[in-house]
């Protein structure tokens, strides 16, 4: 029996007693992750990122291991919920426009202290002070530097369309702003690395393509290395105290940690491991988050029907952007349907030996998404179902 199969056995002994369509975690793979994560991070603390969890159990469940140390949110309401609930260290990774969420901000002492929101624009500092609505606490500040590699004078640029600052000049000046403005705080600066971070390098039957990749995540990690410290030096002649300096990601948490101005790493997709992270040479994680979608009809041979599944990921458009047949092995898509709706046929040899009701177990692309299909998730440890917990959904939450 391979390994695969393996699972495949116990997850079904896990939730033989629970109706598909189910997400599971399996602890093990999920607890295997984490310790993974910890050590490629060399000593560095590791951020958790929330967008790729959306569980609170699981993220205090990590955050309980020796490692990690914070989180990074992905709204302002999401930021202010944690909060609430005890979480005391979170990172708001994105720009907000959010104005009752900034008066609520501005108003509570406890959140003002737990909570650091992103900035990369003076006019996000007016915006903030508009909807204070009267609070007076200090607002905790984070510069994001855009991370991207530009070449060719600029008119080449690799990597994601996020903060405006490239320069340090361009960071430094805004610091100076945050300085200058009452009623704000600078207390970190963030870059997000993700065309090295979030793109794989070993992409199955594309050699020349992963080595292009390789040489482009290579060429963008001098550069940056060299940038980020140049950042990190006009900031802190601005701002000596500044507590931290965040960057990475996943798919390069070893890289970033070895620059010696980084002084923690952000990861989340990596206790999952999403089907988007197999195509990596810089670490290999375990399978940790599945769905299970049931057997519902079995048109002919080597075909049957599972109800749902059609769980496209964000991103640009494409195949990778799907879920994948994971469990028995061996099943993949009809090219004329793929994924669907309410049904997605699915074939292959193994479509035979199941049944009427049977589980077939798949991998989404991405890592948090999954739970903003179900309410809950159930922990499998070894072939039980140990607990079953809450997703965002599940305790009413859509942040986005």
């Amino acid at each position: 029996m391979t390994a695969r199969a393996a699972d495949r056995a116990r997850y079904d002994r896990a939730t033989a007693h629970l109706d598909a369509p189910l997400a599971l975690v399996d602890l093990d793979a999920f607890d295997a992750n984490a310790d993974d994560l910890v050590r490629r991070a060399g000593g560095k603390p590791v951020r958790v990122a929330s967008k790729s969890v959306r569980c609170r159990a699981l993220l205090e469940r990590v955050l309980a291991k020796d490692g990690f140390a914070g989180v990074m949110s992905f709204t302002l309401a999401e930021s202010l919920w944690l909060a609430r609930s005890g979480f005391d260290d979170i990172l708001l990774a994105y720009p907000s426009a959010d104005r009752a969420g900034f008066a609520e901000l501005a108003g509570d002492p406890k959140l003002a202290s737990a909570v650091t929101v992103m900035v990369d624009d003076v006019a996000q500092l007016g915006l903030i002070d508009a909807a204070r609505a009267g609070g007076r606490e200090v607002v905790r500040i984070c510069l994001e530097l855009d991370t991207s590699l530009k070449l060719l004078g600029g008119r080449v640029r690799v990597g994601a369309r996020r903060s405006p600052l490239h320069s340090p000049s361009q960071v430094a000046d805004l610091a100076r702003a945050v300085a200058r403005r009452p009623g704000f705080r600078l207390v970190g600066i963030m870059a997000y690395e993700g065309h090295i971070a979030g793109v794989g390098d070993a992409v199955a039957g594309h050699p020349l393509r992963s080595r292009a990749v390789r040489l482009m995540q290579a060429a963008a990690r001098r550069e940056l290395a060299e940038r980020r410290a140049a950042v990190v030096r006009a900031v802190r002649a601005v701002a000596p105290d500044l507590e931290y300096v965040n960057g990475g990601g996943t798919g390069s948490v070893q890289y970033t940690v070895a620059e010696d101005a980084v002084t923690e790493v952000a990861a989340g997709s990596g206790l999952y491991v999403p089907r988007l992270f197999d195509n990596y040479t810089s670490f290999r994680g375990r399978p940790a988050a599945l769905f299970a979608q049931p057997v519902v009809r079995r048109p002919g041979v080597g075909v049957v029907t599972v109800l749902g599944g059609g769980y496209p990921a964000s991103g640009a458009a494409g195949p990778d952007r799907l879920p994948v047949p994971y469990l028995p092995e061996g099943l993949r898509y009809d090219p004329q349907e793929g994924p669907g709706e309410v049904q997605t046929p699915l074939l292959g040899s193994p479509a035979d030996d199941l049944l009427i009701g049977d589980k077939v177990w798949f991998r989404h692309a991405k890592a948090g998404e999954l739970c903003e299909r179900f309410d809950v998730l159930h922990l499998v440890e070894g072939d039980a179902v140990t607990a079953t917990v809450p997703t965002y959904r599940g305790e009413g939450h859509t942040f986005l």
